[in-house]
């Protein structure tokens, strides 16, 4: 008996199929800034806020807000596939403004804003299989493997040019010249991550007709309103490109406005161009969410929903994300007087900035000068403060 092999010896194993996946690389620089024990060292590489002590705060009206939580509570009992709808209304008029879309538009919550995009995609897939969706590059490296993995085609077209820092408005143009009618535009609603270009007033007009008379809906990745220009600011260009397309998608992320980057909370709207078509489309939401994860967490957006509905909660996290956004604009601003190069950082929006660095300009920056930044030369502006920017230009001017 014992030559002969078991059972379970004779079958080939279900994860005999795999093959080992590449580790997350902010991952591991996050792991390797940690454990170098060097002093001074410049963290900006993760994707959080950090004030002007490199603390990533929970915010006043956050704490307040959970603190009426806990207190009031009364039961842990699930609330549906649809998850908070008092928070998915409240966001509302922060997103939409007062201009009602009435029943025309419907909302779920979700686990952040990576399972908003998710959800859309799988929407997308199963009412247009054949839909291409389009990417300006460099984007947020999480996008393309969400739609992947829903099984879309995907294109790829040039939104911004690195080494000159310019805006590629053309080649966007281009891109939806390019489109098919029924294929979807990923377009990042502010502070574009990772290069913080961000398309002005008139350029998102231009887009959004160019999108109406294509037959091309909206995918609107909105995940830092508020951080950029201001909250109504941020919003304008999504405002208007909702008004001439008439439908389209926003997948929203409260994870870095309110600062509940752990608590995972998001929310997906859709605009239809009629009532009818909206409760289609909010059916196929929810199956699909069920499908998913059933229901989403539900903490971080009653914590959201608490502070939008209560006056005085809502201003204090206003202005509370009105000094982030303020802090940043100065970072940005002592960085391009510092260095003539820099000097585009000025007017782009938001947490980010990617620089034109190379891979092994980064190694060297991080293995002779102590500063960590992704291999594609992003940068976090929130992890710099006053007193270290100069050491970071002094690190850039040691490439020279």
């Amino acid at each position: 008996m014992g030559g002969n092999p078991s059972l379970i010896e004779c079958y080939t194993s279900l994860f005999d199929g795999l093959t080992e996946q590449p580790s997350d690389t902010l991952l591991g620089l996050i792991s390797a800034f940690r454990s170098d024990p060097r002093p001074g060292k410049i963290d900006l590489g993760v994707g959080v806020y950090r004030d002007n002590e490199g603390r990533t705060p929970v915010l006043r009206a956050v704490k307040e807000s959970e603190r009426r939580l806990v207190e009031g509570q009364l039961t842990k009992a699930y609330l549906g596939a649809e998850g908070d709808v008092g928070f998915v209304e409240a966001l509302m008029p922060v997103i939409f403004g007062l201009q009602p879309y009435g029943a025309r538009l419907c909302g779920l919550q979700t686990p952040g804003g990576t399972g908003a995009l998710r959800l859309a995609a799988e929407l997308i897939a199963r009412a247009r299989p054949g839909a291409r969706v389009w990417l300006g590059t460099p984007t947020w490296p999480n996008h393309s493997q969400i739609m992947a993995s829903a099984h879309l085609a995907i294109e790829e077209y040039p939104h911004f040019d690195v080494t000159t820092q310019r805006l590629r408005f053309d080649r966007v143009m281009a891109a939806i010249e390019a489109a098919n009618a029924g294929d979807v535009l990923l377009l990042h609603g502010c502070c574009h991550n990772p290069t913080g270009a961000d398309f002005d007033d008139s350029q998102w007009i231009a887009i959004a007709r160019a999108m109406a008379s294509r037959g091309v809906l909206p995918l609107i990745d909105l995940a830092y309103q508020g951080l950029g220009r201001g909250l109504e600011e941020d919003v304008a260009g999504v405002r208007a490109t909702l008004d001439i397309v008439g439908e389209g998608f926003i997948a929203y992320s409260c994870d870095k406005n309110f600062g509940l980057y752990r608590e995972r909370v998001g929310a997906l709207y859709a605009l239809s161009r009629s009532t009818g078509q909206a409760g289609i489309v909010q059916s196929n939401l929810l199956a699909l969410a069920r499908a998913n994860w059933s229901m989403p967490p539900d903490h971080g957006a009653a914590i959201v929903r608490i502070i939008l509905e209560d006056a005085t909660l809502a201003a204090d996290w206003r202005t509370e994300l009105s000094d982030m956004a303020c802090r940043m604009r100065e970072i940005r601003t002592l960085l391009a007087q510092a260095k003539a190069n820099l000097a585009p950082i000025a007017h782009q929006q938001g947490m980010f900035s990617t620089l034109p660095l190379t891979p092994m300009m980064v190694a060297r920056l991080r293995d002779e000068q102590r500063v960590y930044l992704p291999s594609s030369g992003r940068i976090n502006i929130a992890g710099l403060t006053r007193d270290t920017v100069p050491a970071f230009v002094r690190a850039l001017l040691w490439l020279a």
